[in-house]
């Protein structure tokens, strides 16, 4: 068991930290697209009064388009997302996705970018081809899942060592924190990691839904009680008003309404379905209720989903948090922190074992410590220059969003490359130094790109611009600590006996 836990846990640790990394930055992603868009000062609006002023400007924009997906602002976004999907592609039209106002229902004039969506796609995706890079993800929670079986099971000092912290005792320093990390957040850590394999459990043993549903529409149907796709008719009907179906469809589920879909808009067979959320449910599964989008008659509501639907609900709501208020989110950002930091001491402690005193190290040991560097401190330092490159794109600029994603990369990978010609002391301190000096400028060059930096949103209360500045400020100087105590002479580790985890060959 001890075996297979090191193993395990290397093999798939470094993966396992950028997705750790990028995941527990996800609970926050409404907020970090809020800041990546700092021109976007909508005002508030009821779901009824969004919808409605959505479905106008459609109206205007698309009357013959095939279908509308509207996603409705709540407490954290201040947008009205919408998707349209045309009957034919007309490249002097404005399709895909955009924002709009959800008072007026106009589009919002702000600049191009994927915001806090690409850290949680990353998280799962890997930036990879679909499906290979959720394939791989999933592998790697597979091997997180083992090595926590397994490291609990070979713990027989578990409870006693979540109160032993040795600090500057080299070996046993990353020992400790490894396994206080751990302890510390073990539940989270399992119920993170298997609910995150359910999730996707579709995609990695599709065999069942295969073999009995022909197409993946009567599985969805059957399921989760989706609406069937009805053709359009070809006689031109208006839409009847949103707002009273909204408020039949609150009253008959007794929650918010998040979400609205209109099949053939503007035809006599149209659809308006709308999904609401269950309020204080944790399950991510929204029911939905349908109806005649020309007469607004009521055609059906999903039914009560069967006992394993529910499930898969609850562990994709528990996984995602998209039930949880504000102190809970900031509790999973904080055992998010904690999962990241049991990945990374466990990578610093497999090289910290096999490194002998004036031996010269081997093979595997030099290819570990530079990977551990180049994730551990370069992928970090690339997130921040991800978020330095909205300020310093011009806003207008075409394409930028693809360009910030690629600054992150040509970052994490440039460093990862330029540590290869420095001692790894010096590596480690170079790019622990230029990660705490990447993240610190990031409220100073959002202090000279824009007005909405740390003082004047103190003073007007703008919480979120002010709390993004202070998270930035809080993690350069965590990097300067870490810069700081990397160029600190090796400890020397003292004679002990063998900790319970380690194997009898270390």
């Amino acid at each position: 068991m001890a075996w297979a836990h090191g193993w395990l846990g290397l093999i798939a640790g470094w993966i396992l930290f950028t997705m750790f990394l990028t995941g527990t930055s996800a609970y926050f992603r409404p907020e970090i697209t809020q800041w990546m868009q700092p021109e976007i000062r909508a005002q508030s609006a009821t779901p009824a009064q969004a919808a409605a002023s959505a479905i106008r400007h459609l109206s205007r924009i698309g009357p013959d388009d095939l279908q509308w997906y509207i996603y409705l602002p709540d407490e954290r976004t201040i947008a009205t997302r919408v998707f349209r999907i045309p009957a034919k592609p007309d490249p002097r039209a404005r399709g895909g996705e955009f924002d709009l106002d959800p008072v007026s229902g106009a589009p919002l004039i702000a600049r191009e970018t994927r915001g806090g969506e690409h850290f949680y796609r990353f998280h799962f995706q890997l930036q990879l081809p679909h499906p290979w890079g959720r394939w791989l993800a999933g592998l790697c929670a597979m091997a997180m899942l083992g090595a926590i079986i397994s490291g609990v099971i070979t713990h027989k000092r578990i409870f006693a060592d979540f109160f032993t912290l040795r600090w500057n005792k080299g070996q046993r320093s990353w020992l400790d924190a490894h396994n206080v990390s751990a302890v510390f957040g073990l539940p989270y850590h399992a119920m993170i990691t298997y609910t995150g394999l359910i999730t996707l459990i579709t995609m990695y043993m599709p065999w069942p839904v295969v073999m009995n549903y022909p197409k993946p529409a009567q599985f969805l149907q059957t399921a989760y009680g989706t609406p069937e796709d009805v053709p359009a008719s070809g006689l031109r009907r208006p839409l009847v008003a949103i707002a009273p179906l909204i408020a039949d469809a609150e009253r008959r589920l007794g929650g918010p309404a998040t979400r609205v879909i209109v099949q053939n808009p503007g035809d006599a067979a149209a659809r308006v379905s709308i999904a609401l959320a269950k309020r204080g449910a944790i399950s991510a599964r929204t029911p939905t209720v349908t109806y005649e989008g020309a007469t607004g008659r009521f055609v059906s509501r999903s039914g009560d989903p069967a006992s394993a639907i529910e499930t898969a609900g609850v562990m994709l709501g528990l996984h995602v948090a998209q039930y949880a208020g504000i102190a809970l989110r900031w509790a999973y950002f904080v055992l998010g922190l904690t999962g990241t930091a049991m990945v990374g001491t466990g990578l610093l402690l497999w090289t910290a074992k096999r490194r002998k005193p004036g031996a010269a190290p081997f093979f595997g040991l030099r290819l570990a410590e530079r990977l551990n560097i180049a994730v551990i401190a370069a992928f970090p330092t690339g997130m921040a220059a991800y978020l330095l490159a909205n300020r310093l794109i011009p806003a207008d600029m075409a394409a930028r969003a693809d360009m910030e994603v690629s600054a992150m990369f040509w970052t994490w990978g440039l460093l990862a490359l330029a540590q290869l010609g420095l001692p790894a002391r010096r590596a480690w301190t170079m790019v622990f130094g230029l990660a705490a000096a990447a993240w610190a400028a990031i409220p100073l060059v959002n202090a000279l790109t824009t007005t909405r930096w740390l003082i004047p949103a103190l003073l007007d209360g703008d919480h979120l611009f002010a709390a993004f500045d202070l998270a930035c400020l809080a993690i350069g100087i965590g990097f300067a600590v870490a810069a700081r105590v990397s160029a600190r002479p090796a400890a020397r580790t003292p004679r002990r006996t063998r900790h319970p985890l380690e194997p009898a060959h270390a």
